[in-house]
């Protein structure tokens, strides 16, 4: 075998002068020979480069001493399995919030309910509660009171919210333009439809968190009102910004002064005409601004924090949270109001 060789000009410089014949005559001893060479300048690169502090470089900022979600409550988690693309299972997502110091959160998933698989959660990621819900899309017989039952029977009580349609809620689908018409709560004449008002009475007796999922402000409004007469008082109006439900303040108040909390969501920012994700560009965007001023308004005690993250392309629900809840306080939420939204009160309403 001949042995490797490279060819003269590799070892020219720009004037075309010659250094010295290197020593490595075969392949082996050439790799060995620039592994040395890479190792060297490595050396050299870490001995110098934290040498002044005077010479500031363009890094990531160090993590924080504290985490700043410590001891949150996420109240929108989504994960995988699914039948859509998600980019953490349940386990994965929940080590990540474990890791940051998370003390919980409600996994919400559109077509199955999540009861038994808080069970497993809990088993496999010590340290961090995970509670399940149901949502009454068509994958579950829409408002359907058994199951919701079946949802806090199941083993280990972890089964904890109830949100009315989402996906195939009438409001969504005919926003959408997905059909010509989803999944009603109200009936013709604009009352309450009585399945509507089983599946309140259930979760009044079993300290269910009622969440309005997709339904427009009208019948969130509506549902909410349903549900106070008959005694349920843990009520969430899903993600109150984002684009199928888009509260107005005085709607937001209005909801506020009849014991509902608004859900503000981390996914918010991530939506709007420049998202990376395609299908979250039908989303309007939700500027951090704009969820500041809603909590100053109608005051911090009147919401809870979610994420609604968990999509494929999106960042992970830790991450996102994070970038939410220190986007908040750069624009004046202080520490105090962040713990009343992220843990207190999702805390009262998931196990009070």
């Amino acid at each position: 075998m001949k042995p490797f060789r490279l060819p003269r000009w590799k070892f020219t410089d720009c004037c075309n002068s010659l250094p010295a014949k290197p020593t490595a005559t075969n392949r082996r001893d050439f790799v060995k020979t620039a592994a040395l060479g890479i190792a060297g300048l490595a050396a050299l690169s870490t001995s110098t480069e934290f040498s002044s502090a005077q010479n500031p470089r363009n890094f990531p900022p160090p993590p924080p001493a504290v985490s700043p979600i410590e001891d949150l409550i996420d109240t929108h988690f989504h994960s995988a399995p699914d039948a859509f693309g998600r980019a953490f299972d349940d386990e994965e997502a929940a080590q990540l919030y474990k890791d940051k110091g998370m003390a919980a959160f409600v996994m919400k998933n559109h077509v199955v309910p999540t009861a038994d698989r808080a069970w497993f959660v809990r088993k496999h990621v010590a340290g961090i509660k995970a509670f399940g819900a149901v949502a009454l899309n068509g994958a579950v017989g829409g408002i359907n009171a058994d199951a919701v039952q079946w949802l806090w029977r199941m083993q280990g009580s972890y089964g904890r919210a109830v949100w009315f349609p989402t996906i195939d809620s009438d409001n969504h689908v005919k926003h959408f333009k997905d059909a010509p018409e989803g999944i009603k709560v109200l009936g013709a004449d604009g009352k309450v439809l009585p399945a509507v008002i089983e599946v309140l009475k259930v979760c009044t007796k079993q300290k269910l968190v009622v969440n309005t999922g997709h339904l427009s402000p009208s019948e969130a409004l509506a549902v909410i009102a349903a549900a106070r007469d008959v005694g349920a008082d843990r009520l969430i109006i899903t993600h109150a910004q984002f684009e199928v439900v888009n509260m107005s303040l005085d709607e937001m108040k209005k909801a506020a002064s009849m014991g509902a909390k608004m859900e503000l969501c981390a996914m918010g920012p991530l939506m709007g005409p420049e998202a990376h994700n395609a299908w979250m560009r039908a989303w309007r965007l939700v500027k951090v601004q704009e969820t500041v001023q809603a909590i100053k308004e109608v005051g911090a005690q009147h919401f809870v924090l979610g994420t609604d993250l968990g999509q494929t392309g999106n960042p992970s629900h830790a991450d996102g949270l994070q970038m939410f809840v220190s986007e908040l306080m750069a624009q004046g939420i202080t520490k105090d109001q962040i713990k009343l939204m992220g843990r207190e009160t999702p805390g009262a309403l998931l196990m009070g």
